[in-house]
């Protein structure tokens, strides 16, 4: 990890540390758009040539029975799924209270206007099992998938080498009561569920993290014509530490270490007005890898991760707000005191004994959420995120009556005749 020196760096030299390592990346835009025009041509005939070349394994029907997803539970230990019931349990509870409010008002005597929520028809989650399988994705997408009510839900998981999909992965579809599940990965499950082919009908939306490749797949279906919206850009992941002197480096170490195994493009980063803390900490990743068992991708993504020493933590801040980091871990003498500076980031951990862990798996709030920046503008998924609001409004003749002045003036001065037409007709 390289170290920076905050009052040395220039705006521009902010500005290129903060590019993330696959942002401008044209190579996984250009192979993910290339693969995901083959599906949409070629449908399952694509799926499975594409499935026999990244995942080395042939597979006929794609569709999972349920049978095989009911008897997962039994192949899985009974730790790990006590485990998946209580992150269920948990998740459910938060992701509960975020049930918005469809509201009313009456915005002018005889004009009232009302939202209504409506569940999304169909959404397809993509759950990860490339480098590690991620039944804990399942649970923050099918959670709240579930509690908003969406009648369809389609997941693809990579299958192992056998052809299977991971049990755990299955016995977590099972606790959630998830009946469609297809052992398809990658690219070409994007492209499967968002264009549709024989086996995998088209979904209403797209969720889920995934490497670059997998990113850039879901922001090609998402602009092309025939594709379809989707949650985020989510991937890969990412961590940045605000540390003081109070700090344990060895608890720091483990944080970075712990993001930084998700993925060799992953990149974490500490940041700290004590530069000793920071040395220190390098130390103690340096005395955990040879014995950590996903070294190398720990080291390849330690290759384009970094330190930065500020002069105050009201520096650190500022950087951070820059980075908009995924996860933001605040491990400081008195964290609260920092929350109202944090302007973006996707979720922040506050304290020592809230360690990003918690929230990647059972804390209660969702682990999708906002990479490469994007959380200066975006928010992670949240129940919401699988509904949609219908607006309405009912007028009286009064109603309409006492807004006609408005109506017409503005249609006027719009130019828009046939709008001012169609409310004076409505009086002749």
């Amino acid at each position: 990890m390289r170290t920076y020196t905050y009052d040395d760096l220039t705006e521009d030299d902010i500005a290129r540390i903060v590019r993330r390592p696959t942002a401008g990346n044209a190579a996984f835009r250009t192979a993910a758009a290339s693969l995901c025009r083959t599906v949409q041509q070629d449908g399952d005939t694509a799926v499975r040539q594409l499935t026999r070349k990244y995942d080395g394994v042939d597979v006929d029907k794609v569709r999972i029975p349920e049978s095989e997803i009911n008897s997962a539970r039994s192949r899985i230990s009974e730790d790990l799924l006590t485990a998946i019931r209580t992150a269920i349990r948990n998740v459910s509870a938060f992701h509960t209270i975020q049930r918005p409010s469809a509201g009313s008002l009456e915005t002018s005597p005889g004009v009232r206007c009302w939202r209504e929520i409506r569940p999304i028809r169909r959404v397809g989650l993509y759950i990860p099992a490339g480098s590690a399988p991620l039944p804990s994705t399942l649970i923050m997408l099918g959670v709240p998938a579930t509690l908003a009510g969406c009648n369809e839900i389609a997941v693809c998981s990579p299958p192992d080498s056998d052809g299977s999909v991971h049990a755990a992965i299955l016995a977590t579809a099972a606790e959630l009561g998830l009946r469609e599940v297809y052992r398809v990965g990658g690219v070409q499950a994007i492209a499967a569920m968002a264009f549709g082919t024989e086996s995998i009908p088209k979904v209403d939306k797209i969720f889920g993290p995934g490497n670059a490749y997998v990113t850039a797949a879901k922001e090609y279906v998402s602009t092309d014509p025939n594709g379809v919206p989707i949650d985020l850009a989510a991937g890969p992941s990412e961590l940045l530490i605000i540390a003081d002197e109070s700090a344990d480096p060895n608890l720091l170490a483990a944080d970075l270490l712990s993001q930084a195994e998700h993925d060799p493009s992953s990149q974490v980063v500490i940041v700290s007005s004590n530069r000793s803390i920071i040395e220190q900490t390098i130390e103690a990743i340096q005395r955990r890898l040879p014995d950590t068992p996903r070294r190398s991708i720990i080291e390849r993504s330690l290759e384009m991760s970094f330190a930065v020493v500020t002069a105050t933590l009201e520096e650190a801040v500022h950087f951070s707000n820059i980075y908009a980091p995924e996860h933001l871990s605040i491990q400081i003498d008195s964290p609260l005191s920092l929350t109202p500076s944090i302007r973006n980031a996707g979720s922040v951990f506050l304290g020592r004994w809230a360690p990003v862990a918690a929230g990647d798996y059972a804390s209660g709030t969702n682990h999708t959420l906002p990479t490469s920046g994007n959380a200066t503008a975006q928010s992670g998924v949240s129940l919401e995120s699988f509904t949609k609001t219908i607006s309405f409004q009912s007028l009286t003749e009064q109603g309409l009556l006492s807004l006609a002045p408005t109506l017409t003036a503005l249609s006027t001065a719009e130019e828009l005749f046939e709008h001012r037409r169609a409310v004076e007709i409505r009086f002749q």
